[in-house]
Formats: structure tokens, C-alpha cells, sequence
């Protein structure tokens, strides 16, 4: 994409981002060939095709409604530091960022194609809207973390293990917030409105899974598939595949469907309805591609601090 030209960061070489996009395409191919080799994925298929569409349309819903509060939170993020958005046009280049996220992996990023477009249209300081963008994942990666102790408590036997949980949960509230106060104080007043967004907008991917669950007649379990759905969504934080975890997740949920000895062939089609969730929530994206979130925008006079 032309943008990327834009970036301020040094520009990586067509060779590194050629290698980065071929690792990420074998570890997606080595996770659907590790699955393939354990389960019949023709049971799966077979569960896939008793999947009750209504749930799978409130699963896509659920998961677009926590995009859209996730918009609200990186607005927060983009006023602590005079970046001044409509809400509706947050959205739209959120929702763009979505596309490119999941859609362009080989291109530029949505979270640096949001810092881009805001340089070029706006003028925004590039440190502070990168700054903006990063947290706004931390603060994602936080809420997960809270609710993924919180489940820990619920499904694994050993105390030690929902104590080592519930600690690390803890610290990492202390740090991050600690984090925000002495490194990036423009941010310091969102710090909770931030973090109780995060919050909500974890709480309706998980209600997404849970209509998933539903679609596929699944009403037992059902802390065991959630504490299963968080930590494969901590790991598809990592970029390591397409598509958003796309492999990484599906392989995390069937080694925990094994490990609590739920069938796996359900995890599969689990996690492929999850995606499928995501998928359908960031395809709209497209359309801003050719309708920019920012066009004919200025931005309000004597916005910026200095970079």
C-alpha cells in the first residue's frame, strides 16, 4: 500500500517483510496440519453443519458490538492526547483498521495505518498516536488478563495455580498503571475509563463465544470452553499467524478440549465459528477504503502538543 511509505519508523526491506508474511503463512499451515493429523475432520464437519445460524448471527453481532466499544476506548485515548474525533468517524477508521488487520496481513498494519492517516490528515504527533494505539492494546490485553484469573478460579483444581493467576492479575494492573503515570502521562487521566471499557468489550467476546457454544448445542462446560477461548485469545495477541490467531487459536483450543477432556472436534468448529465471527464484523471495513474515514476533515485549531 502506498501509505506504508509513510511510516516513520526505517522502512523494512521487501525480503524481512516477505519472510515475516512466509512464517506466519507456515505457522497457520503447520497448525491446520497438526489438527488434521489429530482429529477426524469430518466428525467436525458434521458438527459445523447442526450449527443453529440464529446463534452464529448473534455470535457475529456480539463480537461487532465489542469492536464498536472498543472504538470507544481508543478515542479516549486519541482526546487525552488533543486528537479530536467525531465518534462516528473513530469508527470508521476503526473499523478500517479491522479490514487491514485481519484481511492485509502482509501489508501494512490497521494500528499503524491509524497512525498514519492521522500524521497525514491531521498533522497528529506520531509518537503520541503510536503511544494512543498501544495502549489502547494493552488495555485490551489487561481486561483479558483479569478475566482469564478470574475463570482460573472456576476450572482449575489446584488453588496454587488460581492463586499464581490472581496475582499475576494484580500485578499487572499495578504495572500497567504504574507504566502510564511515569511514562506516558498524557494518557494518565483515561487510565480507568480505559481499562472498565477494555472491561466490557472482553465481556462481549466472551458473550459472543457463548452464543457460538449455543449454536452448537453446548450447555455444559461452558467455564471450562470460556477459560479455554481466553487463553488462545492471549495467544493470538502474538503475532505469529494470519488472519489474527488464525491456526495459533484453533490449535489452542484443541490441546484444552483435550486437556479437559472435552471433545476437540467441537473446539475446532468453536474456534472456526469465533473467527468466522470476526471475519464477518471486519470485512464491512472494506468500504472505507474507498470512502476515507478523514476525508474533508480538519482537525480543530491548536489541537496538538508537541511531538
Amino acid at each position: 500500500m502506498a501509505l506504508a511509505a509513510d511510516l516513520p519508523e526505517k522502512k523494512e526491506s521487501s525480503l524481512v517483510k516477505g519472510l515475516k508474511l512466509f512464517l506466519k503463512i507456515a505457522v497457520t499451515v503447520f497448525c491446520f496440519w497438526y489438527i488434521s493429523r489429530k482429529l477426524d475432520l469430518q466428525k467436525s464437519w458434521e458438527s459445523l453443519l447442526q450449527a443453529n445460524p440464529l446463534y452464529v448471527v448473534l455470535a457475529v453481532l456480539s463480537f461487532a458490538f465489542s469492536k464498536l466499544l472498543a472504538a470507544f476506548r481508543l478515542n479516549i485515548n486519541f482526546r487525552n492526547i488533543g486528537v479530536r474525533l467525531t465518534e462516528w468517524r473513530n469508527i470508521k477508521l476503526y473499523w478500517l483498521g479491522m479490514f487491514y488487520n485481519l484481511f492485509l496481513p502482509g501489508s501494512i498494519s490497521g494500528d499503524a495505518y491509524k497512525v498514519v492517516l492521522l500524521r497525514r490528515q491531521l498533522s497528529a504527533p506520531v509518537k503520541k498516536t503510536g503511544a494512543a494505539v498501544l495502549l489502547d492494546r494493552f488495555s485490551g490485553l489487561l481486561a483479558l488478563g483479569i478475566i482469564l484469573a478470574i475463570c482460573a478460579v472456576r476450572v482449575l483444581p489446584d488453588w496454587r495455580l488460581d492463586a499464581l493467576f490472581a496475582l499475576g492479575a494484580a500485578v499487572a494492573i499495578v504495572a500497567t498503571y504504574l507504566g502510564v503515570r511515569f511514562f506516558f502521562t498524557d494518557f494518565l487521566p483515561g487510565f480507568w475509563p480505559t481499562f472498565f471499557w477494555g472491561m466490557a468489550v472482553q465481556v462481549f467476546q466472551v458473550v459472543c463465544l457463548y452464543c457460538v457454544l449455543l449454536s452448537l448445542n453446548i450447555h455444559t462446560h461452558t467455564a471450562q470452553w470460556i477459560f479455554i477461548f481466553l487463553i488462545a485469545s492471549v495467544i493470538s495477541v502474538l503475532p505469529l499467524s494470519l488472519g489474527g490467531g488464525l491456526g495459533t487459536r484453533e490449535l489452542v483450543f484443541v490441546e484444552g478440549a483435550k486437556y479437559f477432556s472435552l471433545d476437540p472436534h467441537l473446539a475446532l468448529i468453536i474456534s472456526l465459528l469465533f473467527y468466522l465471527s470476526n471475519l464477518l464484523s471486519s470485512v464491512w471495513g472494506v468500504y472505507f477504503i474507498f470512502h476515507p474515514p478523514l476525508k474533508n476533515y480538519t482537525a480543530p485549531a491548536a489541537t496538538f502538543a508537541a511531538p
